[in-house]
């Protein structure tokens, strides 16, 4: 493997890793106000997380691109074709693998240990962080694990609004392209089984875990 190529692929996991813990942060909140909500509307909130599954990366990657470009959103500062661009792309587009867990681990603790915490004087936000949590460690294993998988897949919205500059945005999805394109197959073989080895790994220890913690709980 070339210098360009591992640096493409250390460049991956510190997207993929900056990006999941961004989205555990703002996704926690977001998937308990969705699990706990009884507002009438709530299902456009459902949607708008959950249209990254449905929506072209292109799609997406062409207006955060007309959004972070020059003379873009709002007279920000451009980000297109930088890391920061990248982590904001790669947040939009994975929202839903780590919401969702999210919610669906909330919905899941349900109320009635809430109220048993709150007959024992524990504030909402005492409950939330003695009881919720620990009950909802599965969904948050497993919404880590799917965000930062999903992130290092990435492809059409990293290469609209990255472009592939080496060492700043070309990260190993785009190398892969990039060596195909070149027709150097080798490389771009050793850059896909390593993606392949990695995310299987991850999605093998997720599955694996959850299976143990339903047994230890059975």
């Amino acid at each position: 493997m070339m210098l360009t190529d591992f640096n493409a692929v250390l460049l991956t996991l510190k997207l993929a890793l900056v990006s999941t813990l961004v989205l555990l942060v703002l996704g926690t909140p977001l998937a308990w106000w969705l699990a706990r909500s009884r507002w009438r509307y709530r299902f456009l909130v459902d949607a708008a997380v959950a249209l990254p599954l449905v929506l072209p990366p292109t799609v997406l990657g062409f207006y955060l691109l007309l959004a972070f470009g020059s003379g873009g959103l709002m007279g920000l500062p451009t980000l297109a074709f930088t890391f920061t661009g990248l982590v904001i792309g790669s947040v939009i587009y994975s929202l839903p693998f780590v919401v969702q867990p999210l919610r669906d681990a909330f919905v899941a603790v349900g109320t009635p240990p809430l109220e048993a915490a709150a007959t024992l004087g524990a504030t909402p936000f005492q409950a939330f962080f003695s009881v919720v949590l620990p009950m909802a460690r599965p969904g948050f294993l497993t919404a880590a694990v799917l965000g930062f998988a999903h992130t290092m897949g990435e492809f059409g919205v990293v290469l609209m609004i990255g472009g592939n500059i080496p060492g700043e945005t070309r990260v190993a999805s785009i190398a892969i392209y990039e060596r195909v394109e070149g027709l150097d197959y080798v490389a771009a073989h050793e850059l896909a089984v390593l993606l392949l080895l990695l995310s299987f790994g991850l999605l093998a220890l997720v599955y694996g875990l959850n299976r143990r913690a339903r047994v230890v709980g059975a």
